[in-house]
């Protein structure tokens, strides 16, 4: 078993046990590596579940984003941090969906190392024995070896039962299980080697066995490109306007369009260059990988526009009350117009209104007054001559009773 132990031990040592107990359950390393592939990706569905919804989420935003990407689009600060603001009031998380898309791609390097490490890691055999072993092997037939050391535990394990012998009486306390070492093959192709590009080359043979391990990582690139296009697709669906109405060409024209349309080949054309420079049957978990979230996504998708066509709904009825509401005052403001077509408005000012209130008031007082002295028979220029404070009707602003046209006539006028 182990005698040291380090951090990446933490991911590869399970990966290890459980792909090794598969194998011995199935006997096949090609179905191992398939049944494995379809756990992890089980595993991953909680985590790839948050990676879509985040992303779905932003994708809703897209026509609001571009809103305020023309709005400030000459103040990048205040474009970004109205970004922020929508993306904290919606609940989204910046780079959420991006992020969490790149766990299950972590997940390929401690794959890596215990695919080329299947003593180590499937057979549960110590570096010390591990590195015995392959140094047995090596010195009985290094010509099964090659120029690359990296992968001389899978050599190695593929030889160990021509061997076993020799290994036992160099190891006695090797284990029967390790004995038995773990055949690679699958349907006629070795998944312990690496795929031959180079199909010109003198080693190339037009044999099935290279022609299958060609095709697997060709494969497993195309299934990427299908994973998301159909991811791309998914989301694209999602987007709609502030009514709540789906608008496919704000969809089209999109940042993260653009970038999923990027993502969309640069994934798969990394996923070709790493299945051309490792075993097999990391390719072949990949496509598995692949497969499975085809499968899954859509079903994802389903559940999450559920939710979003509930929000979308309400949001539609919304604006459909606020378009009746804004038509019922057209339709006053209409009728406003027809009644009075010349524009003529009287002022409604509250101090204009209070003072023609406070003048009809007096208005009616003084009629009722008139009224009251009619009734009593008082004459209405006796009224006046009363109400007058000069006395003289005629003359209401004279200097009062005490007034005399003459008081300043001539004395000749006196004699």
């Amino acid at each position: 078993m182990f005698l040291a132990f380090q951090l990446s031990d933490i991911i590869t040592v399970p990966f290890g046990w459980l792909l090794g107990q598969l194998y011995q359950l199935t006997s096949n390393y090609g179905v191992a590596m398939i049944l494995f592939a379809v756990l992890v990706q089980l595993v991953l569905i909680p985590i790839r579940a948050k990676s879509k919804k985040s992303m779905m989420k932003m994708s809703r935003l897209t026509p609001q984003i571009q809103k305020i990407q023309q709005r400030y689009a000459d103040d990048p600060q205040r474009q970004n941090q109205a970004v922020q603001e929508l993306y904290q009031k919606e609940g989204v998380s910046m780079g959420g969906g991006c992020l969490w898309s790149f766990v299950p791609l972590l997940i390929l390097w401690p794959l890596f190392a215990v695919i080329r490490q299947p003593i180590t890691y499937i057979l549960m055999e110590s570096a010390e024995v591990a590195e015995q072993i392959v140094a047995v092997i090596k010195q009985a037939d290094p010509s099964i070896f090659s120029n690359n050391t990296v992968y001389d535990q899978v050599v190695a394990a593929q030889a160990i039962p021509r061997f076993v012998e020799e290994l036992k009486a160099a190891i006695p306390g090797i284990s029967e299980r390790t004995l038995e070492g773990i055949n690679f093959i699958f349907l006629g192709i070795d998944l312990g080697a690496i795929p031959q590009f180079n199909i010109f080359s003198s080693s190339w043979a037009w044999d099935w066995a290279h022609i299958g391990a060609f095709l697997i990582p060709i494969v497993s690139a195309a299934s990427q490109v299908l994973q998301m296009w159909i991811s791309q697709k998914t989301n694209d669906s999602v987007v709609t306007n502030e009514k709540g109405i789906q608008d496919k060409e704000t969809a089209k024209k999109s940042q993260q369009n653009q970038s999923m349309k990027t993502m969309m080949w640069m994934m798969p054309l990394m996923s070709l260059w790493i299945g051309f420079t490792v075993s097999a049957g990391l390719s072949l978990y990949w496509f598995v990988g692949g497969v499975v979230s085809m499968i899954t996504d859509p079903i994802m998708t389903r559940h999450y526009r559920k939710i979003y066509d509930a929000e979308d709904a309400i949001r539609l009825q919304k604006a459909l009350e606020e378009e009746r509401l804004e038509a019922e005052k057209e339709r006053l403001r209409a009728e406003r117009r027809a009644a009075n077509p010349d524009g003529i408005t009287t002022n409604t000012s509250k101090k204009k209104l209070q003072k023609q209130q406070r003048d009809q008031e007096q208005a009616e007082r003084a009629a009722a007054a008139r009224a009251y002295a009619a009734r009593k028979g008082i004459l209405e220029e006796d009224s006046l001559q009363e109400s007058c404070m000069s006395g003289i009707p005629s003359r209401p602003y004279c200097k009062g009773r005490s007034y005399d046209p003459n008081r300043y006539a001539s004395d000749s006028t006196e004699e």
